[in-house]
């Protein structure tokens, strides 16, 4: 028998439109013209300006011979230009690419080849890294320098369209090319991979859509919110924000850099109601001077991520006028799917049974389908008593499309029809999850991925090194730093501050060791070192 809900009843253009957080800001534009959308120190520009900039970005991409399915990298700082190109790459069909501005040049490079990007953008404030980037990278793209009038800087890449030109090519009545099905792709983010090159995570308009919805209503923000940009876009596309802001036509605040004095003067001045970030901007926050710390008029809602914050830092964070809200994700499920719902009768309790509570991870975002700590080789959840150790694993619409141009690690991350984080934790008996390790090794520092693997790998490569290990110890700043165990080769000799210079010279400098530690590594009988040992050592003699 037909299902008569099904006969005649079908999709056409006048009932069905595929999701995308683009039409937010199209509606902004509409609805508020004139209100406030972006600040950037002297720099305030409307929805409209907002808009059109956008659309000029997508048109000039588009003359240039951008189609749909091209990639578009960006090295971008938090400025309207970064804004700009989460609307406008899109707009002209093209994906994303937000680079990490942090990188060394041997990964922008070989981020560049993988996502075969036809045209970048760059801050004049990267240009060094970026120069030696194109040096060794194969792909040749379309080369546009942004030069932020708050922080000019009068030298140039070669070869390149200066930003504010390349608008000027484009057309503010292009008309934007909507996805052909929200399946496509609107972003591409690389992880901080634990063996061999980062993983390219691709993201799909509809999760974009549904994310950016579900953080106005898992945050509460209210229309016309005012937004701080202390967590870099560059990261999951800024937790997807920069498309829930138009959605509530809330107001971007461009933040260059995390600095305690601007920071406060930005809270007080521009009225700001949300920001996100790791713990390192609480303890940037909490740094700043009496000076430079102001009286706030409303409570800020601050939402943080990576390693829970101290007990101390909550307590000071909520007397400065904050409100703190754990999250959790990864770029595999395009930020925060994870929040650490707070009820209001946990308010009643002690100070330490409320740390204990907040240090957990949560419960399932809004937008996601399913959420639970597994056994992975039954693929059974484990029993919700807080002690059972399993792998958090995602199921649901705000999961990433998949790994570009890895269809090995795609399959293998989707194992038993969920997404495997690699993250290991225990549920509790209300349905909350923690986590306890992460079986990947990957530490989170100041927000950013590290993989200890990655720190090992070039330690090895000094003459010296006979052995290392690296784990993660935890960092009242960054949240948790790295700590290499170095066993040195008989007859040779290295210092702390040679291997400190040797890890400068071949990656990123977040990435280096806080602290070295000489001593044998202890190991299984069967050669696996026992990181669970060193993490305790670790702990024992970290920098104080």
């Amino acid at each position: 028998m037909s299902n008569p809900y099904n006969t005649d009843l079908n999709r056409n253009s006048a009932n069905y439109q595929p999701l995308t957080p683009l039409s937010f800001l199209e509606r902004a534009a509409d609805v508020y013209p004139q209100h406030t959308a972006i600040i950037h120190g002297s720099i305030k520009r409307s929805y409209l300006e907002f808009y059109r900039r956008s659309l000029r970005l997508a048109s000039a991409l588009s003359k240039q011979g951008i189609v749909r399915g091209d990639t578009v990298s960006v090295i971008l700082p938090n400025t309207p230009a970064m804004l700009e190109s989460h609307y406008g790459i899109p707009m002209c069909g093209a994906v994303l690419h937000s680079i990490n501005t942090r990188l060394d040049p041997e990964t922008i490079a070989y981020q560049l080849d993988h996502s075969d990007s036809k045209a970048l953008i760059v801050d004049r404030e990267f240009l060094k890294t970026t120069k030696s980037s194109l040096k060794i990278a194969k792909a040749s793209p379309i080369l546009i320098d942004y030069n932020d009038s708050e922080h000019p800087i009068s030298d140039s890449l070669p070869n390149a369209i200066e930003y504010e030109s390349f608008l000027l090519e484009g057309d503010d009545n292009y008309e934007w090319i909507k996805p052909e099905d929200e399946w496509d792709a609107i972003s591409l983010n690389y992880t901080s991979g634990t063996t061999g090159n980062p993983k390219g995570v691709v993201s799909h308009h509809r999760g974009a859509y549904l994310l950016a919805q579900g953080n106005a209503m898992i945050a509460s923000i209210n229309k016309h919110s005012v937004y701080l940009w202390t967590l870099p876009m560059f990261h999951c596309n800024g937790w997807c924000f920069p498309w829930t802001m138009s959605a509530i036509i809330g107001t971007h605040i461009c933040l260059r850099q995390v600095r305690a004095a601007p920071i406060w003067e930005s809270l007080n001045k521009n009225k700001v109601t949300h920001l996100c970030g790791a713990p390192i901007v609480m303890s940037t926050i909490l740094s700043a001077s009496d000076s430079e710390k102001k009286l706030l008029e409303n409570t800020v809602e601050f939402f943080t991520a990576a390693a829970p914050p101290p007990e101390s830092v909550l307590t000071s964070m909520k007397a400065a006028g904050f409100n703190i809200t754990h999250l959790y994700g990864l770029s595999e499920t395009y930020g925060p799917a994870v929040v650490n719902e707070w009820h209001q009768d946990w308010n009643q309790l002690n100070e330490n049974d409320q740390a204990s509570l907040k240090a957990r991870q949560g419960v399932r975002y809004l937008p996601l389908e399913s959420l639970d700590v597994m056994n992975t080789e039954t693929m059974q959840p484990v029993p919700r008593d807080g002690k059972t150790i399993g792998e958090v694993m995602f199921r649901g619409n705000v999961v990433m499309k998949g790994y570009l141009k890895n269809k090995s690690a795609t399959e293998e991350s989707f194992k038993g029809g969920w997404f495997h984080s690699g993250d290991l934790g225990v549920i509790h008996e209300d349905g909350y999850i923690q986590l306890k390790d992460r079986s990947k090794d990957i530490i989170i520092s100041g927000g950013e991925n590290i993989s200890s693997i990655e720190i090992e790998e070039v330690l090895y490569k000094h003459p010296a090194v006979e052995a290392v290990a690296v784990v993660a110890i935890p960092d009242e700043k960054w949240g948790e730093s790295p700590c290499a165990f170095v066993q040195i080769k008989e007859h040779s000799e290295a210092s702390e501050d040679e291997l400190s210079q040797w890890c400068r010279d071949n990656m990123a400098s977040f990435k280096i060791p806080r602290k070295f530690i000489f001593d044998n590594i202890p190991k299984t009988s069967t050669g696996k070192v026992q990181k669970f040992i060193l993490r305790e050592l670790a702990i024992k003699k970290r920098p104080q």
